[in-house]
């Protein structure tokens, strides 16, 4: 059975591997040593500092791996590999020079990067070529170029030279027998040795949802400096130029300045800097109190209106949002800018909508240290909980980055068992947040983030459950009302069974009374018919953006029904506002009890995304949709039985206002992603 660890090309492979991690973690050492700017006694007196390093060292071990797949794929070849063939062992040798030369460039680029702008090397470095002869004078008569080219070349060729001397004492040497059997049990450990060496973690993984190591785990700490250790220079770099070169057109923002510039409130007009800050004071429209208002943000996983009964859905799924509605500020027009779970954590944290064409803006390392108003709630303490794992999307970077002292809470955190690939129940996530809250010190407040997950594929009923039931309807019943499955429908129906739990759990705990609860949905999942929606949310593809959105706070606030268009950048400079907390916006949402300059609210959407998205402007009665680039507007009147019309001709004024408003605002958001970003 072990008849396999006699194999050469498995000796030379993992040798290789090793060589190839040593050398990175000795240019990890260098980089602490010489160029990060902590000494060596960082190690002892600051805790972060170590597990960083090791975050670090995971990253290299996966770089050393990847180096390497192309050279197990000559070394395992059938019949002609690397034991057999000297044509392939040159190629493999030549593979190997190349990509060594490549990694080592990289790093040496690297480390003068840090050390010029105390920032490791990422897509940005390509700005240099524009200006390439400017740039190329600068690094002649700034640094040694001849030496470091000299240690260049010969760090690779040594490193080059230790693979090739392995090479000869594995592969050269006579071949063992090695069983069939054992060959099979062998590859097969291998496989899964190499995998989570790639993924980079050995612990609290979720097997349905293995998330590897990304970028955004050695942001933990908060603190950029300490971060810079545990980044890997070509997994970063990588990373970063994924993102697209062009984000934001800038000329589109100017010409716009002055409509979004107005709609915000902008204190001080500048249209040469784009500037979009404005400052709020405290209202008299704030809750009074002995003591500020916790603020608990509940993120409803694929809850769409249509699921929701108080916004007619037929079946009376949710009963408990429903009562809830009755006693809260009722929102009949919330949308979220675009759909998708990351995207709505991201336009609730920053206050920009994630209009970005390629992956979701938390992906993008540049620009996850966004402004938070979270961060005004002063003296608050801060929590974020979620039952799976943070690091999906890289959520965890926004959340670290952009929250200062954040408390993150996750699947490892929790001693409930994982009942799917999105990790504990929800109704376990509300009871272990539940400890966490009510310990909190007396007279401290808290703003505290649940997101949720189990209204989510594979629609899991968990064994424990506090009684809830399953019904068995007709499955064309369930269809009829917009659910695909009775899988689905029931997943809303325990959604919403554990939000009267919550509210329960939270009466019990002692902090309930003076709290605000905003619970909102992210996005919604319809895949069948919504007859009893009005024809707009279908036709026009409104009903994936068009959420049910409840603030909960009896004891604080009196019940209301808000028609206007609201949407999700709106809640926290709206939960500031009832708070009477004083703070400086510089991003897209609005505190929703400020009139609005426009007149009426208008709230600006992603009605289908990709390179090339359809955008829109919604308000309570219309929708103006049109292309990214501004072409073919037109406006649709959401009260009528056929939508589709355009109906331009009979609101001419309406029209201009929403058109205008619409390409302003999407390509402000453009521009916002990159301008939210702190500089501290």
């Amino acid at each position: 059975m072990m008849g396999w660890l006699h194999s050469r090309r498995l000796h030379y492979w993992f040798g290789a591997v090793a060589i190839l991690f040593l050398v990175l973690a000795a240019l990890r050492g260098l980089f602490f040593v010489g160029f990060s700017g902590f000494e060596a006694s960082a190690l002892g007196e600051v805790e972060a500092v170590p597990e960083t390093l090791g975050i670090g060292l995971r990253f290299d071990l996966r770089l050393a791996i990847l180096l390497m797949l192309p050279v197990a794929l000559l070394a395992w070849l059938p019949v002609w590999n690397l034991t057999s063939s000297r044509v392939l062992r040159w190629l493999a040798r030549l593979y190997l020079a190349l990509a060594l030369g490549a990694v080592l460039l990289v790093y040496i680029i690297d480390f003068g990067h840090y050390a010029y702008l105390g920032v490791r090397i990422n897509a940005t470095v390509l700005r240099f070529l524009e200006d390439a002869q400017i740039s190329t004078d600068m690094v002649w008569q700034t640094y040694p170029v001849v030496w470091i080219s000299l240690g260049w070349a010969a760090a690779t060729a040594l490193v080059w030279w230790l693979l090739l001397r392995l090479e000869r004492v594995t592969l050269a040497r006579p071949a063992k027998p090695i069983s069939r059997l054992s060959l099979t049990w062998g590859s097969a450990l291998m496989v899964v040795v190499v995998f989570l060496g790639i993924l980079g973690r050995v612990d609290n993984i979720n097997l349905e949802n293995p998330v590897p190591l990304r970028w955004s785990d050695a942001f933990f700490s908060g603190d950029n400096q300490i971060s810079a250790l545990g980044l890997n220079p070509v997994i970063f770099l990588y990373d970063t130029l994924k993102v697209p070169s062009q984000p934001y057109d800038r000329e589109q923002v100017a010409e716009h300045y002055d409509v979004v510039s107005r709609y915000l409130g902008v204190d001080q007009p500048d249209a040469q800097s784009l500037n979009f800050s404005r400052e709020q004071a405290s209202q008299s429209y704030a809750i009074a109190g002995s003591q500020p208002p916790n603020v608990v943000f509940v993120m409803l996983e694929s809850l769409g209106t249509s699921a929701v009964g108080a916004y007619g859905n037929p079946l009376n799924p949710t009963p408990n949002i429903d009562r809830l509605a009755k006693q809260s500020w009722f929102f009949e027009n919330f949308y979220v800018p675009v759909t998708g779970t990351a995207k709505t954590v991201w336009a609730s944290i920053s206050g920009v909508p994630d209009v970005s064409r390629q992956e979701t803006a938390t992906r993008n390392p540049l620009i996850t240290r966004q402004h938070s108003l979270v961060n005004a709630l002063q003296g608050y303490d801060k929590y974020y909980m979620i039952g799976g794992n943070s690091g999906w999307a890289n959520m965890n970077a926004l959340i670290r980055q952009s929250i200062d002292d954040v408390q993150l809470f996750e699947e490892r955190h929790w001693t409930s068992p994982m009942v799917d690939v999105w990790g504990i129940s929800d109704l376990d996530l509300f009871k272990e947040s539940d400890r966490i809250l009510r310990q909190q010190a007396e007279g401290k407040p808290f703003f505290a983030y649940i997101q949720t997950a189990g209204n989510h594929r594979p629609f899991t009923i968990p064994k424990e459950n506090d009684g809830f039931e399953v019904l068995d309807l007709p499955l064309e019943t369930v269809q009829n009302a917009g659910s695909r499955s009775l899988a689905q429908y029931n997943a809303a129906r325990l959604l919403d069974f554990n939000i009267g739990r919550l509210m329960e759990i939270a009466q019990e705990g002692g902090w309930y009374d003076n709290t605000i609860f905003v619970m909102f949905g992210d996005h919604n999942t319809r895949i069948s018919q919504i007859p009893h929606m009005p024809p707009a949310f279908e036709k026009l593809g409104l009903e994936s953006n068009h959420v049910p959105l409840l603030i909960h706070a009896p004891k604080l606030l009196e019940p209301r029904v808000i028609e206007e268009a609201v949407g999700l950048v709106d809640l926290l400079p709206s939960v500031l506002g009832m708070a009477g907390m004083e703070f400086r916006n510089g991003a897209l949402g609005r505190d929703i009890q400020q009139p609005a300059p426009e007149g009426e609210r208008v709230v600006p959407l992603v009605l289908r995304e990709g390179t090339f998205p359809l955008i829109g402007g919604v308000t309570k009665d219309f929708l103006l949709q049109m292309q990214h680039d501004g072409s073919q507007p037109t406006l649709h009147d959401l009260a009528s039985q056929t939508p589709l019309d355009n109906v331009a001709d009979q609101h001419p004024e309406e029209f201009r206002r929403l058109a205008e408003l619409t390409r302003g605002l999407h390509e402000t958001s453009r521009l916002m992603l990159y301008q939210n970003v702190r500089k501290d």
